[in-house]
């Protein structure tokens, strides 16, 4: 089972971002529309959160 996390910028009313760990990978989806998901090695998934 994966579980989604749903990001704490999200709010009710706009778009929501859900991420997950699945392996060594991190899969992102919209959780209005949870198909179809994209996934990052969890390196460049931490690369990423490191640039904000």
């Amino acid at each position: 089972m994966t579980l989604w996390r749903k990001s704490s910028r999200s709010n009710s009313t706009a778009n929501c971002v859900e991420v997950a760990r699945v392996r060594e990978r991190v899969a992102a989806r919209d959780s209005k529309n949870p198909a179809p998901t994209i996934t990052f090695p969890a390196t460049s998934w931490a690369r990423f959160l490191r640039a904000q």
